[in-house]
């Protein structure tokens, strides 16, 4: 098949972390993305949880090293001329499994074909091939200069939050659940003390409950002085794998319309939520009772195809004050439950 002309771009992404109900955790991973003809290629895959090569986390030794291998300065690093354009999140380990693609050079264009998903040495395109995926002919200097801007550092996340709060013990252990999936955290209650060169590192700040209006304006205050366009977070319980998912969605500084999930409503019957592409979808619900115990349900777990969808929920697991978690392998959003009919 021959390859027709497409558009290359990167663009910011992430792998949605998280605290499970059962205690277990998956590691955060910003990346950046490949899209093809404006669309990332990652959802043309369906179902797929994982990362790119192109990570913000790793050394930039590293970065580099997978800058040049995808612009072909140096050997393919599997046979036949294969590449991995995407790996498993939390190790990165062919054996997990990785599409591969081969590229070449066709003068100064390069050509991405031979899609495949594959767990050894060897791809197996008549078994694990991805038909319909490609061939794509990248113009050369589009596809060189989207690379080459990785290397200055300004595509790059930042990924790390400010905690503001009353509750020292909650701050702590939001901190700490934030630190083991890969976000940095740090606790402060005056951030006009840190200096500008610091709150530069932040990519949001979260405020409890407790913080007052006037304490918030400072601190945003302080932000737009220091040069920095911060997400912020007001917390809406304290509950951690709840306020982990507000501070990943805060985090995430992609474009809306590259985003798994976009919208995500709950009512005391029902949740809606829609998504851009074949994905797998979670919803969990936490509820505070009277005497602010928190209580997890798992409601949902499954394949969605594009488009709008409906969940129900038990009434009896989204009673008084209840939140919904969604989350899919590339985003998480998170809706307070409104006790009334979804609309």
């Amino acid at each position: 098949m021959a390859a027709e002309y497409a558009t290359f771009a990167l663009a910011p992404a992430m792998r949605a972390g998280g605290v499970r109900a059962d205690g277990d955790y998956q590691v955060h991973r910003d990346f950046m993305d490949f899209v093809v003809d404006g669309r990332p290629l990652l959802f043309r895959l369906s179902d797929l949880d994982a990362v790119s090569p192109l990570a913000s986390d790793v050394p930039p030794a590293i970065l580099t090293a997978q800058v040049r291998s995808l612009l072909l300065e140096t050997d393919a690093p599997l046979p036949g001329g294969r590449y991995v354009i995407y790996a498993c999140p939390e190790c990165e380990d062919l054996a997990c499994g990785a599409v591969t693609a081969v590229i070449l050079r066709d003068g100064d264009d390069f050509v991405w074909r031979d899609f495949a998903w594959q767990t050894g040495e060897d791809a197996d395109l008549e078994f694990n091939g991805y038909r319909g995926i490609g061939p794509y002919r990248f113009p050369g200097a589009e596809y060189r200069a989207a690379l080459a801007a990785l290397l200055d550092g300004s595509a790059h996340p930042r990924r790390r939050v400010l905690l503001i709060g009353d509750r020292v013990a909650l701050l702590a252990r939001l901190a700490a659940a934030l630190r083991i999936i890969g976000i940095g955290a740090d606790i402060t209650h005056d951030a006009g003390a840190v200096p500008a060169d610091e709150l530069r590192a932040y990519g949001a700040v979260a405020f409890g409950r407790a913080v007052a209006e006037e304490e918030r304006t400072a601190v945003l205050r302080a932000f737009a002085d220091a040069g920095v366009d911060v997400a912020h977070v007001d917390g809406l319980a304290p509950i951690v794998p709840l306020l982990v998912a507000q501070i990943e969605h805060a985090l995430d500084r992609g474009p809306a319309e590259r985003r798994r999930l976009t919208r995500l409503t709950a009512t005391g019957t029902a949740a809606d939520v829609e998504v851009t592409s074949p994905c797998r979808v979670r919803l969990t619900a936490y509820r505070l009772d009277r005497l602010h115990r928190t209580h997890t349900h798992e409601v949902f777990d499954g394949v969605l195809e594009p488009g709008g969808h409906r969940v129900d929920l038990d009434a009896r697991t989204v009673k008084g004050e209840s939140f919904v978690v969604a989350r899919a392998p590339g985003s998480v959003l998170v809706a307070a439950v409104t006790h009334g009919k979804p609309g």
